[in-house]
């Protein structure tokens, strides 16, 4: 498994913020049953600022709001701070019809009995784990309300006809949101205000080299370049309005990279990863031409790896 302490000391966080980070982890070990769910990173998020502002926020107790456009690594970001915490995670993918006994859990017979089937957030809350609440603002703010003593300074859940569960110490929630989504909607304040919010800016180029490079050993530092220089190409075009968001898609890029790998040329598997991604012809003729302004139709993998 990743040493994420050591990653977070290369990134340049304040070392004692990691050495509060490991006092954390030796005060809350996982349960051996649990450790199948603390995360092994397969990508990891770069960048210091961020990275300090969110241990500090857990750190203090507090939960965590990530927002931000796509390709911004919000659910990179709940991952690998629940792989450096050493904590398990739950992921709840929240949707319209996420209701109270989806999120803590609804009665079951069993064994000529009846018996709570615990959902995610009532074990979460229960093991010490980091919850996290994917996309946030696609649920019904109704159902969401059941969290509010979850996630306030009471920091317990009310089960009617069960006891009252008071929030492990080691308990943290995780939510994202990206506005904009078909489906999406605003959080009240209430629920809002029990979180401390960071607007996650998009990867820099430097972060996606880096990305680009552990992902794939053998790419040639050029066309890490060059990769990761097309997506900025691609962004500064969606900022300027002159493309909408669908072909800024950071795992399609990540996608084209694998197909390249496996033997398309660098047209066709950026086409399937990137360029496809959106159903307007005309748009995708824009794409094309940003992407052949970096790399040449016929680039093969020879070409691009050692």
């Amino acid at each position: 498994m990743l040493d994420m302490l050591e990653f977070l000391k290369n990134e340049g966080v304040d070392a004692g913020l990691i050495e509060q980070v490991a006092a954390f982890r030796a005060q809350f070990p996982p349960e051996e049953s649990l450790r199948r769910r603390v995360p092994d990173p397969r990508y990891l998020y770069y960048g210091k600022d961020i990275w300090e502002e969110a241990i500090t926020a857990l750190l203090c107790g507090e939960n965590l709001l990530l927002v931000g456009p796509k390709a911004t690594g919000k659910n990179v970001l709940a991952e690998n701070l629940a792989a450096a915490f050493g904590r398990p995670s739950w992921d709840v993918s929240l949707y319209i019809n996420t209701d109270a006994a989806t999120l803590l859990g609804t009665d079951t017979f069993e064994a000529g009995q009846v018996k709570l089937r615990k959902g995610p957030i009532y074990q979460c809350a229960e093991k010490g784990g980091f919850g996290v609440l994917d996309e946030i603002n696609m649920a019904k703010n109704e159902s969401l309300a059941v969290l509010h003593a979850t996630l306030d300074f009471r920091r317990s859940i009310d089960m009617p006809g069960y006891d009252r569960i008071p929030l492990h110490d080691a308990t943290r929630f995780i939510a994202t949101m990206n506005y904009g989504y078909a489906g999406t909607r605003e959080l009240n304040e209430a629920l809002t205000s029990r979180f401390v919010v960071i607007d996650m800016p998009t990867i820099s180029e430097d972060g996606l080299q880096k990305l680009l490079t552990r992902e794939f050993p053998r790419l040639k530092s050029d066309y890490a370049l060059q990769f990761a220089g097309l997506f900025r190409d691609i962004q500064k075009k969606c900022d300027g309005g002159e493309l909408s968001t669908k072909p800024l898609d950071l795992r399609g890029l990540m996608a084209s990279v694998h197909l390249m790998a496996a033997g398309l040329t660098a047209g066709r598997a950026l086409e399937l990863g990137l360029v496809n991604k959106s159903f307007d012809d005309f748009e995708r003729q824009l794409v094309q031409d940003v992407i052949r302004t970096r790399l040449p139709d016929d680039l093969s993998a020879k070409d691009v790896f050692n």
